[in-house]
């Protein structure tokens, strides 16, 4: 099925900037009127005042040609000079022209167009449209032959000010909106030099309105209209859109009469500064906090980055937008190497947030890789559509080593390095529920050093505790690959022997005897000779602990027995 004009210009306006949604809510409320131009010349956005101003019902004009709107007699100057800030020839134009109503009509309006480029790279993008209805205006400046008063309070009764400037005796006439909107009282007498003016105008504006007012008053075309701040009677600055050029000259073409029309704009631009603001606010955020910040399109392509992401991925934020999620931020899981989901696909799918997963690791560019957590949020426009996805995620690396240490200290033994007692009663209970499925049974080795008291008791612990490191390396080379070793504490040691025949397991307990009796253990001089007795018992189906006493009555026997070897349980 072919795609709509309007579904088209959808599609690319929910492309368009996600910061540009506080933008969309502070138009709607704006009186001017306001448009988004696609480069393609479709209308991707106007607001209720463009939209009432015009006519049109809410997001009728989406997706139409903006040469559509225009009035066939300047139809085809407006595709001029919007080709030109296509092609980006130029940066802004500002422009009067008809535009058709809705209703058949034709609306004179003061039309303001500027370019928006990429950030990264520079080419054009949108064109911002806005339009002032002027449309008394203009009609109140057809019928100033007739009457020259009706048409100033035409112009009043649309909120403008008029002056009217004789030039050679630079007398200027001030209407009474022109007074209001700077606080001046209606039988106060306005100075008309030009120094008095320039001084209510902002400092900051002073050399561009200079400028631009020189040539205004030579009729130069492109200077009819300049933006300035002037400061009311209050001590505040108003915003002024001033519109103005001789409308009489003399016969050596010198101009002898300027009129124009100055519209208090303070609201608009107050709203554009909050915009401006705002999204410096969220900017300055983004690049101070400690996580790192992705953010992408409804398709699941980068659109941000902030710089704890670039420093996390290895990918500077110019080479990173546009492209898919999984390309720069790289997981996998670290137990199996397998990829990882990418979360931001999942969260756009579902339109609800999606975490990363806990063993989940990220290799940066180069290679190098660290734990990370985090979560996707889908981010939806004010009608609810997922227009794209933030993805926030930090550095877990340290933390996860942390685990992995409390983990291995929780099972293991401090001295020796061996598991511990509780992870040999965990080991021996799987043994016993995996006993005589599909295996010929486990077996248990209950160790207890000979003559280790001595040792204690005149070199002194700490010779005690470098002998018992030396005893854990020898069991567990004594041991198979796949046996489980583990200390229980003080001198006894008990090995765990997976799918082993009791006649095997006694051999690997006689090695254990002679390597423990081959022990030379020299401390301060003096040599040490100790030994080891084994208690050797089937792990069967029963009750682990059955097995584990067993095995330690069988050492038990082995010691009374004259210890140093190996005796099996009955």
């Amino acid at each position: 099925m072919e795609t709509s004009p309007a579904e088209k210009a959808d599609a690319q306006l929910l492309r368009f900037d996600q910061s540009g949604a506080l933008l969309r809510k502070v138009a709607q409320s704006a009186a001017v009127g306001m448009a988004l131009i696609g480069i393609n010349g479709l209308i991707l956005y106007a607001n209720r005042a463009y939209e009432t101003m015009l006519g049109w019902e809410p997001d009728a004009a989406l997706g139409l040609a903006n040469a559509d709107v225009m009035s066939a007699e300047d139809r085809e100057l407006m595709k001029l000079r919007f080709g030109q800030l296509m092609r980006g020839e130029v940066e802004d134009f500002q422009a009067e022209c008809r535009m058709d109503h809705r209703d058949g009509g034709q609306l004179w309006v003061l039309m303001t167009a500027t370019l928006l480029r990429s950030e990264t790279t520079t080419r054009p993008l949108y064109v911002i449209v806005q339009i002032v209805n002027i449309d008394r205006q203009k009609r109140a400046e057809a019928a100033l032959a007739k009457s020259e008063s009706l048409w100033n309070h035409a112009l009043e009764s649309a909120g403008q000010g008029v002056w009217d400037c004789d030039v050679p005796s630079n007398e200027i006439v001030y209407s009474r909106v022109w007074r209001k909107m700077r606080g001046i009282p209606e039988d106060e007498a306005v100075d008309p030099a030009q120094s008095a003016w320039l001084a209510r105008v902002h400092p900051d504006d002073v050399q561009r309105v200079l400028s631009a007012s020189r040539q205004q008053g030579q009729g130069a075309d492109g200077f009819d209209t300049l933006e300035y701040r002037e400061r009311h009677r209050d001590g505040h600055y108003i915003w002024i859109l001033s519109r103005g050029r001789p409308v009489e000259w003399d016969e050596a073409g010198n101009a002898t009469r300027s009129v124009g029309t100055d519209t208090d704009i303070t609201r608009l631009k107050t709203a554009e500064a909050q915009v401006a603001e705002e999204k410096e606010r969220l900017r300055v955020t983004l690049d101070c906090i400690g996580e790192g910040v992705i953010s992408t399109d409804a398709e699941g392509r980068i659109r941000f980055m902030n710089p704890v992401a670039e420093v996390l991925t290895g990918w500077d934020e110019s080479h990173a937008i546009g492209r898919v999620l999984p390309e720069v931020f790289a997981t996998s899981y670290e137990a199996t190497g397998a990829s990882a989901p990418d979360v931001i696909a999942a969260c756009l799918a579902s339109g609800g947030a999606r975490e990363i997963d806990a063993d989940v690791i990220l290799a940066d560019r180069e290679g190098k890789r660290r734990g990370v957590s985090g979560t996707a949020s889908p981010v939806q426009d004010a009608s609810g559509g997922t227009i794209g996805a933030v993805l926030v995620f930090k550095d877990v690396t340290s933390f996860q080593e942390a685990q992995r240490q409390l983990t291995h200290s929780a099972n293991h033994d401090g001295l020796t390095g061996l598991p511990n007692r509780s992870a040999f009663a965990r080991a021996l209970t799987d043994a016993s529920r995996a006993s005589g499925v599909g295996q010929q049974g486990s077996a248990l080795c209950f160790i207890d050093l000979d003559r280790f008291k001595p040792v204690n008791d005149t070199a002194g612990h700490a010779a005690g505790d470098h002998l018992l490191k030396i005893v854990a390396k020898v069991i567990r080379a004594a041991c198979r690959p796949q046996d489980f070793a583990a200390r229980l504490g003080g001198d006894e040691f008990v090995v765990l022997l997976d799918d082993c025949p009791i006649e095997d397991a006694e051999q690997v307990a006689r090695r254990i005897v002679e390597s423990v009796a081959a022990i030379d253990f020299e401390w301060s001089g003096k040599h040490y000779s100790i030994g080891a007795s084994v208690g050797v018992a089937a792990v069967g189906a029963g009750s682990a602990d059955e097995a584990l006493a067993r095995a330690d009555a069988a050492c038990y026997a082995a010691k009374a027995n004259g210890r140093g070897r190996v005796v099996p349980a009955l």
